[in-house]
């Protein structure tokens, strides 16, 4: 498999076991806001650290389209059809080693809900995603299905801006978006990773009209009159391995 050839961006080497499988995700939008680390710190497990770029932390909200996910040894059939998500996430190390810690993950499909959920103890949400495209925009927007008493929602059109580049180590490019890992806990408090491998990002600068964004409100963070980074990427194929337990 060529992407398991491509290693040189890597920032460790790749698993010694086998990964289990593949996802293809595609005309992505990265929507970041610099944020205190004080104010994202109460959401983040007592034994993750916070990333930082120049002293901030970040938060993402991430829209895209999953277009398949093959199973090892199943490299043709999905097992689900394509759906939108969109994410919530900041950046986090464990003993020094960079990941994403996500705090949200909206979808509607049923497999992510009732099995990936499980499986890698992540946050989904139940939601009414819509994902179109009219190119040059595309156009997603999200509703959690079960009303709280705060609303979850986000609503966006969006279309690159610029050539294609592949981000440099030691730009905040760079640090938003090549991350090969995943952390997350279970009820019991318990902390995972998961680890992920695909090529290097193919990013577009981008602008995008964000017309309501509600995700952040069920954790009173107000990023309303802070200046949001965004970028594109037409998208890769990845590959997930087992999470395996770090602590209890």
């Amino acid at each position: 498999m060529k992407i398991l050839q491509d290693i040189a961006h890597r920032p460790w080497p790749l698993p010694s076991s086998l990964w289990n499988m593949q996802q293809k995700w595609r005309n992505l939008l990265f929507c970041h806001w610099p944020i205190s680390p004080d104010i994202l710190r109460p959401f983040i497990p007592s034994s993750l650290q916070l990333d930082t770029f120049n002293q901030w932390a970040w938060i993402g909200i991430i829209v895209f389209k999953m277009e398949g996910i093959y199973l090892r040894g199943m490299p043709i059939i999905s097992v689900v059809p394509g759906f939108a998500e969109i994410n919530v996430r900041t950046y986090v190390q464990y003993n020094g080693k960079p990941g994403i810690f996500f705090l949200s993950l909206d979808v509607g499909d049923w497999a992510s809900l009732h099995i990936a959920k499980r499986w890698y103890h992540l946050p989904y949400q139940a939601s009414d995603v819509i994902f179109r495209t009219e190119s040059p925009l595309h156009y997603c927007q999200s509703k959690r299905r079960r009303e709280q008493s705060i609303p979850a929602e986000f609503k966006v059109k969006y279309a690159p801006n610029s050539d294609i580049f592949i981000p440099k180590q030691g730009t905040i490019d760079h640090f938003l978006t090549e991350r090969y890992c995943l952390y997350s806990t279970d009820l019991q408090g318990n902390l995972y990773s998961g680890e992920i491998h695909h090529q290097a990002w193919p990013l577009q600068h981008a602008e995008a009209e964000i017309s309501s964004s509600t995700l952040l409100s069920p954790f009173g963070i107000d990023i309303t009159d802070v200046l949001p980074l965004f970028h594109f990427s037409k998208g890769v194929n990845t590959l997930f391995w087992n999470i395996k337990k770090l602590s209890t």
